[in-house]
């Protein structure tokens, strides 16, 4: 079993990072394989063209559609950001807007977590605009004992976020142990759940 780690900061090993690094470190105790992948390109937006529904890939052929063949391939996902502005990172949200929107089928089904780093605020508020991918695209969200976050300007100072690192480690464990009970699940003939056709609605009259 393996589980992709994502950091969006363009500092590839500040504070995010640090709080990536335990979630890793907690994850291999369980025997759960990792990989820190950074984001190095600044991503596009989504143009809402849909032209991915019908050729599979975003039209927009960058970092988005490299890092979707790698996730084929894990069982689980991290998604970490900082915050800017009581958000996430720009460069995250274009980057799973396009993800998600063009690949969901990758990620459907497989559980996901966030992480954000901050000085002092807006934490909360970040942690929920990430997880908002996993809550629209069927993926069991992974909690830990707190909100996922920890707090300094530097990596240096999320080692003294005792508290941040601990709930890093809490994180990995249970997303270990979600990922070992899908696994015998499956061993027992447990499929996914059969999903209804699509219903679509708006509010224009």
């Amino acid at each position: 079993m393996k589980v992709l780690l994502v950091n969006s900061s363009p500092n590839a090993d500040g504070c995010t990072n640090r709080a990536l690094v335990e979630v890793a470190k907690s994850l291999n105790e369980e025997g759960i394989e990792t990989t820190i992948y950074h984001i190095k390109e600044q991503v596009k937006d989504c143009t809402g063209c849909a032209a991915c529904r019908k050729i599979g890939k975003c039209v927009i052929n960058d970092e988005v559609n490299t890092f979707v063949e790698l996730a084929k391939d894990y069982d689980g996902f991290v998604f970490g950001s900082p915050v800017y502005y009581a958000h996430p990172s720009g460069r995250l949200l274009s980057f799973m807007d396009r993800v998600f929107y063009s690949s969901s089928n990758t990620f459907a089904y497989k559980p996901a977590c966030a992480v954000v780093s901050a000085r002092r605020g807006g934490t909360t508020a970040s942690l929920d605009v990430i997880m908002k991918h996993f809550m629209i695209n069927k993926m069991p969200v992974i909690s830990s004992s707190y909100w996922n976050m920890v707090h300094g300007n530097k990596a240096e100072q999320v080692e003294e976020d005792l508290e941040g690192l601990q709930t890093m480690r809490i994180l990995g464990k249970n997303m270990a142990w979600i990922l070992k009970c899908i696994k015998s699940g499956k061993k027992e003939g447990i499929e996914i759940p059969r999903i209804e056709d699509k219903i679509w609605t708006n509010f224009i009259r």
